[in-house]
């Protein structure tokens, strides 16, 4: 391919719109353009590493045993009626009408139509098992799309979905894809890490996440310094140790009540009160369908809402807002505490604080607060759980080696769902004794954009993108310094010839511009192996070879340089 008869309308200032590195990048190097909020345009440069990926993802799906079709954007409002989600999505959920006055959405997602499509066509054990992909748009009204790719609201993703009659089959096709997602995204060149999570508003008993690590990750990730365990941290265990004491053992101080005035935060409270974030009780009030709740965290910890939800088996859990804390507790925000509470609020404990005592907690009283608190002397042990955020000074729950906090960008997730949508919709099979059973299902997905977008996050720098060959829109830009310069011109295109008949993808600088720019438009786009053609090759007989990545430049025989490229992109 030419440059000059490209395009990659490459910018030299930053978009004021963006806000990361891939995002910038993206728009600088040519890669996407803007269209409207959420919405973007795959520019030729970009559509050739989306492509990529998307072959990668076919190849390793195919070799899984995965069966590729494609299903349709616009889904009728029915079925998602019929799995309960076209109330429960959200905003996030475009509805639209046809003509006709009927409901229609645009697919954020295919779970009712591939269960739709399963059992109207699956009737017995031996159809099953199969599974089933697509890839294709997608469009989620998110309510503030950011970060370009990262969170558009319309995006290309690979979605399949097995069905099974055993969970022993859903568990095989499970590992399988497990196992697919690793090795396409080992062949995309991505540091990643396959980590436990949440299954989240599709649902389901067990999932894992692929997260790719970058600084600029949106999720936290526990990973051990010892073994293969990680766990998104809105999910990892936590293993409290007691350390041979009994919980909920009382202390020796006399509970008091102290006056705080205006002291209402962690850090206030205990810098007031001459104590440690560990010594203080957070009571935090929640909502969980509708019902009060109590939450009880140690200061120096993080409440986990998602473990919180689980816990109290709630579809919806919300903070209660000021006016209902002060109704619940008497007093505002920042003084709640177990002592004192009405009995018609439950009362969930972290497994920490039952190993707490004379410990610091809000009075329910303005400007007030107890100290030397202890359980069983002055309150009755409440129910305990692990409802709290994992931390660097928690050990493994698996081994119990340290654990680091990573950032990572989700770019895959598989799930385990059951058999929540094909008992909604009425998917079943008849197994080898003639009994009707609802299909077991497992869903997989990858973000295709989003993986491009967290590449280029974990492989940049001052320059631009530093691509990975294989998901790189070319593996090699030739660089003519003088294009009116015929000899210099016909070394290059020679050299382009000679490339591109090896199977090489290269991208001919042939602008007339200066060499300056050509070299600058080349580190953006970030094109793997750079090779300039200048004078030398017509008195020396050589031409320079630049390794993106290291920016190393050698200088090459041109008799020579095909097979040292070749060698390089191995």
């Amino acid at each position: 391919m030419r440059y000059s008869n490209y395009f990659i309308p490459t910018l030299k200032e930053v978009p004021a719109e963006a806000e990361i590195a891939s995002h910038k990048l993206m728009l600088r190097a040519g890669m996407i353009r803007k269209l409207a909020s959420g919405l973007y345009t795959y520019l030729p440069l970009g559509l050739r590493s989306i492509r990529k990926v998307e072959a990668i993802v076919r190849q390793e799906m195919n070799r899984a045993g995965a069966i590729e079709l494609l299903m349709p954007i616009v889904q009728p409002a029915e079925l998602w009626k019929e799995s309960g989600r076209w109330d429960q999505y959200g905003k996030e959920l475009l509805r639209l009408k046809d003509r006709h006055g009927r409901d229609f959405c645009l697919g954020p997602t295919h779970e009712e139509v591939i269960t739709d499509l399963i059992r109207k066509n699956i009737r017995s054990y031996r159809d099953l098992p199969i599974n089933l992909y697509q890839i294709q748009t997608k469009f989620r009204d998110e309510i503030r799309p950011r970060f370009g790719l990262m969170r558009a609201r319309e995006f290309i993703m690979k979605d399949a979905y097995s069905f099974s009659a055993t969970e022993e089959s859903l568990d095989e096709i499970y590992q399988s894809m497990y196992k697919a997602y690793c090795n396409i995204f080992e062949r995309c060149g991505l540091d990643f890490r396959p980590v436990e999570a949440d299954t989240g508003s599709i649902g389901g008993h067990a999932s894992h996440e692929f997260m790719v690590l970058a600084e600029t990750g949106e999720d936290d990730i526990a990973c051990c310094t010892s073994c293969s365990f990680a766990a998104n941290t809105e999910l990892a265990e936590v293993k409290t140790d007691g350390r041979g004491r009994e919980p909920f053992t009382p202390g020796n101080e006399s509970l008091k009540k102290i006056e705080t005035p205006d002291k209402k935060s962690v850090e206030q409270v205990t810098q007031f009160l001459d104590k440690k974030a560990k010594e203080l009780v957070k009571t935090l009030i929640f909502l969980a369908d509708q019902k009060p709740v109590a939450a009880l965290v140690r200061g120096d910890h993080e409440l986990n809402e998602v473990k919180l939800k689980k816990v109290l088996q709630a579809d919806r859990l919300e903070m209660a807002g000021p006016d209902v804390v002060e109704k619940i507790t008497g007093a505002p925000v920042g003084f709640a505490g177990p002592l004192g509470l009405p009995s018609s609020v439950r009362v969930v404990a972290d497994s920490s604080v039952a190993y707490m005592k004379d410990f610091v907690a809000g009075a329910n009283e303005q400007d007030a607060h107890f100290v030397g608190l202890n359980w069983k002397r002055d309150l009755e042990p409440p129910e305990v759980h692990d409802i709290r955020v994992i931390t660097p000074d928690d050990p493994c729950p698996r081994c119990g080696g340290t654990i680091e906090i990573k950032r990572g960008i989700e770019v895959g997730h598989i799930f385990k769902l059951g058999t929540k949508y094909s008992e909604a919709m009425g998917a079943t099979f008849l197994d080898n004794s003639g009994k009707e059973r609802p299909i077991i299902m497992g869903c997989y997905g990858i973000g295709i954009g989003r993986t491009v977008a967290a590449a280029i996050e974990q492989n940049h720098d001052e320059r631009g993108i530093i691509f990975p060959v294989p998901i790189s829109p070319f593996e090699v830009i030739v660089s003519v310094i003088n294009v009116k310069d015929r000899e210099m011109l016909s070394w290059a295109e020679k050299l382009y010839d000679g490339l591109s008949c090896k199977g090489i993808e290269v991208l001919l600088d042939d602008r007339d511009e200066r060499p300056g720019v050509k070299f600058k438009d080349s580190e953006l786009i970030g094109i793997p192996i750079r090779v300039t053609v200048g004078k030398k090759v017509i008195k020396e007989g050589v031409v320079e070879v630049t390794d993106r990545k290291t920016m190393e430049t050698r200088l090459v025989s041109v008799d020579n340089v095909i097979d040292e490229i070749e060698s390089m992109l191995k």
